[in-house]
């Protein structure tokens, strides 16, 4: 069976198939979701030293680790190399308030391969020979200040001539419920050294809260040539993890060590999570039950496979088989079988990425395939339920009384128990609304049945508000990320339609109705003037603006968004066409398409003629879009003045086009009629259409009119503003020397940062004022093509500005493109630009051999910043190189 065949197989998350997948994330510790202090302080309350004593609440996480859709039965490996002073479970970094940038994962690993059903996965971790330095990297991080870089694994040393094991795992499903899995260890240092392998099998602990008394249970065995331990749970049945070889059997309980983290006078259970750990690293003998013949004595809740490896030479592998499969157990389970599907899944997974990146050269062909294969390892089991988070267990003292006032106590309904995309998994291991959505765009191809379903997902009753509101991210699900969805709806659609002959428009019609909810909530909570300019606040772009822009301004000061208003009319323009391609089945909706047009035309001529006191967004005098501080003034005029700072919130307005095309006004004539009676009504709405009248009536709408859009896009493209080599900068660099803006008095200065931030906003773990962010490019690059395929040789533009070399908006595109690809391409030099001066960009050729999706890049140097795993909405490289989905694109 091929890969596709698999996903035809699979359309609904309750597919076989889709039972198991790398849905256990790499950082459980340091969430919202773990966190039961009154004062919010998640970081604090749940930090890395207690995690592998701690039992959690909400999820798990582990080192390469796969679990259930449900996140009950857990697999993941453990590591010890003989000198760490802790088993290695998880992978360490530093919190928000430890690093000097945020937090920040300080390992190394990367997704090398994987499907869409996870048939086939592969994850390499580099595991250092010497001690882990945990604490030396907390006190590197204390002594840096925030202008100074991230301190790096690298610096520490333990990383010097290639004292690591590059630890290899790799899953091959033989059927929907039967996984063989590989732990390959290679020793690429210059001497042997000891290893320990620990593969982990483990339930989630639902049972210690006082909610659900039943208790699953992990029986280990070694009888009969059989290594085994047996998992017995009341949803998913009995599962049968096998070893290979002879390895010693460690059996614990996943509960918390309370009298060791808290001074309890007993623990609940004689063993605790961190027993396994406590055996095999503190040699204490009754930490846990310890297995060399027969059967454990009792059940227990967490279990390991303990292989010692006294001496790995170097340049020598060392491999450990196992098998998880559904029953009791497979008779020939590291026989033919095993062998067999490791070969096959892998030689469908080279045919499935054949299909979509093998008329590319070998370079790009494996930037494609590494970041879908991140991408895929975004997916990861979320279960949170607000209600029970806020008011506490019953088996646990009562929360305080200010959770209930505190962090998303108006979100009472979200409740959670679902497979979510999530921007990655040790960073941002929780959803966040508009990360998802782009990751959605290279879903389409590799998965559209996953991207339709995370969509809806987002629009569902446990998760969007009752007043139409959808959940931002875990920290304040109040807080506003851009109203990207429909447009990502549209792209899922296009691209099945383009690859099927058919779009599916029962999905189309259920996200349509329920975003019809959120942008009634975007009409009456953020345009509080009724003017048509709109507010929002962050916006996803963290530290964009010289305030927080977040929380009330000083003086009655209000902030009226380029960004917002712009990503409404954006808004307006991609509901009009959902409202439009449904039309053609069902007339009802040309009411609703028009009903879009005018939100649209509203926004549009309000954006650049009107707005408060008559100033609009639009500046004629710069030639760019402005955010506008306004305020009723004592005699009730309104005073309005331009941020005058030049970034991504002025380039915004570029989005906010989209064709009207010749079928619209041949198969829609009520549509078509209406508006013409409101360009007859209204004629200055004339101005925001392009019309073509070649044979078939077509047009274009657009909030910015060719002349507007000129200027826009030549700054843009200029290299002294916003065109960096390796893509459009998210602050002009024309303001290297600073701005100050003065608001009731006071200056607020910002300047151009092309790399990690230097401000303390959001945490200072991202930077909007100067790197380079893919989402906003992508769609960049997109509104171009739009254009282009509208306007054709009639728009040109100088790329870059000031060359005297006019282009089409498609061959714009496609330079941008080429710029952002080139991040991950090796340059004349061998380097990738993305590398910078980390480690990966040395000579040797097990660093140069990964490609790192990072979360951003530097607006001058293209190096990758901030999260370093980030194959969410960076993995959108993927589309930018071999093609973006549907008909909208290359």
């Amino acid at each position: 069976m091929s890969e596709r065949e698999r996903l035809e197989e699979s359309g609904s998350a309750q597919s076989p198939w889709r039972l198991w997948g790398p849905y256990l994330s790499a950082r459980q510790w340091g969430t919202v979701r773990e966190d039961y202090s009154g004062n919010g302080d998640a970081w604090g309350y749940f930090p890395f030293e207690q995690a592998r004593s701690r039992a959690y609440r909400w999820g798990e996480d582990g080192i390469a680790g796969i679990c259930d859709r449900h996140g009950f039965l857990n697999f993941a490996v453990a590591l010890w190399n003989g000198h760490d002073e802790i088993l290695k479970e998880r992978y360490f970094g530093l919190s928000n308030t430890e690093g000097n940038h945020g937090e920040d994962a300080k390992e190394h690993w990367w997704i090398t391969d994987g499907t869409p059903t996870h048939s086939w996965m592969q994850v390499v971790y580099r595991y250092p020979q010497a001690a882990y330095p945990y604490a030396e990297l907390r006190e590197m991080a204390q002594r840096a200040g925030r202008g100074a870089r991230e301190p790096e694994l690298s610096e520490t040393g333990v990383l010097d001539d290639d004292r690591f094991f590059d630890v290899q795992v790799t899953y091959a499903k033989a059927a929907p419920d039967d996984i063989c899995v590989e732990i390959s260890a290679t020793n690429h240092g210059p001497d042997a050294a000891p290893l320990h392998i620990v593969p982990q099998l483990w339930f989630r602990n639902t049972w210690s809260w006082g909610r659900d008394a039943r208790r699953p249970a992990l029986i280990a065995s070694r009888a009969d040539g059989w290594t085994r331990v047996l998992a017995e749970h009341a949803l998913l049945g009995r599962y049968t993890l096998q070893f290979e070889g002879d390895p010693t059997l460690l059996v614990t309980d996943n509960e918390t060590d309370e009298a060791g983290l808290f001074d309890r006078a007993v623990n609940p259970s004689r063993y605790t999570k961190a027993g396994i750990g406590d055996h095999i690293v503190s040699k204490v003998s009754d930490a846990c039950q310890v297995v060399h013949d027969g059967k454990a004595s009792q059940p227990g809740t967490k279990a390991a496979g303990w292989y010692h490896f006294p001496e790995v030479k170097p340049g020598h592998t060392v491999r450990v088989k196992l098998r998880l499969v559904a029953g009791s157990g497979h008779g020939a389970a590291f026989g033919r079988s095993h062998v067999a599907a490791m070969l096959d899944r892998q030689a469908e997974a080279d045919e499935f990425y054949d299909d979509i990146a093998g008329h590319l050269p070998a370079a790009e062909r494996s930037v494609v395939r590494r970041a879908y294969a991140g991408l895929l390892w975004t997916k990861q089991v979320y279960r949170f339920r607000v209600r029970e988070w806020l008011e506490g267990d019953p088996a646990h003292p009562p929360a305080p009384a200010e959770r209930l006032r505190g962090r998303n106590a108006h979100w009472m309904h979200v409740d959670v128990a679902d497979v979510l995309s999530m921007p990655d998994e040790w960073e941002y291991p929780w959803f966040a609304a508009w990360d998802l959505a782009f990751h959605m765009v290279p879903f389409a191809v590799v998965d559209p049945a996953f991207a339709k379903d995370q969509i809806l997902l987002l629009c569902r009753e446990w998760l969007m508000h009752p007043d139409g509101q959808l959940p931002a991210y875990e920290w304040a699900f109040g807080d506003v990320n851009p109203p990207v969805h429909a447009w990502a709806a549209l792209q899922v659609y296009r691209a099945e339609e383009a690859a099927t002959g058919r779009g599916d428009r029962v999905f189309l019609a259920r996200v349509f109705h329920k975003l019809l909810l959120n942008f009634s909530w975007w009409v009456n909570r953020k345009d509080p003037e009724g003017n048509y300019l709109f507010e929002g606040g962050f916006l996803g772009m963290d530290n964009i603006g010289p305030v927080n822009r977040s929380e009330p301004l000083p003086g009655g000061w209000r902030l009226e968004q380029s960004d917002a208003t712009s990503w409404m009319a954006t808004y307006a323009l991609h509901l009009m066409q959902m409202a439009l391609e449904l039309a053609r089945e069902d007339e009802a909706y040309e009411d609703v398409a028009t009903k879009f047009v005018e939100h649209f035309l509203s926004i549009a001529q309000a954006s650049t003629h009107f707005g408060s006191a008559d100033r609009p967004i639009w500046d004629e005098e710069d030639g760019f879009c402005y955010d506008l501080l306004s305020r009723h003034r004592a005699d009730g005029a309104i005073e309005a003045h331009p941020v005058r700072v030049r970034s991504m919130v002025g380039l915004i307005p570029l989005l906010a086009t989209a064709p009207l095309p010749a079928w619209v006004f041949t198969e829609l004539p009520n549509f078509a009629e209406r508006l013409n009676y409101l360009l007859r009504r209204q004629p200055a709405f004339g101005q925001f259409l392009t019309w073509h009248t070649n044979g078939e009536r077509s047009a274009l709408l657009s909030l910015l009119d060719t002349g507007k859009l000129a200027r826009v896009l030549r700054r843009m493209f200029d290299e002294d503003e916003f065109l960096a080599p390796h893509g459009v900068r998210s602050l002009s660099a024309a303001h290297r020397d600073g701005v100050d803006v003065h608001i009731d008095g006071w200056p607020h200065r910002i300047e151009y940062e092309p790399g990690e931030s230097r401000t303390p906003m959001f945490g200072g773990n991202s930077n909007w004022r100067g790197p380079i962010w893919f989402p906003t490019n992508a769609l960049l690059v997109q509104a171009l093509h739009v254009l282009d395929a509208f306007h054709g040789k009639d728009l040109q533009v100088e790329v870059p500005t000031g060359s005297g070399t006019p282009v089409t908006a498609g061959e714009a595109a496609r330079d941008l493109e080429r710029r952002l690809a080139a991040l991950f391409l090796p340059g004349p030099d061998g380097r990738r630009p993305a590398d910078g001066e980390r480690i990966e960009a040395t000579g040797g050729p097990r660093w140069r051999e990964h490609v790192t999706f990072s979360e951003y890049f530097d607006g001058d140097t293209g190096e990758g910043l901030g999260a370093s795993h980030q194959t969410g909405w960076t993995a959108l490289v993927a589309v930018l190189i071999a093609g973006w989905p549907g008909t909208s694109g290359k």
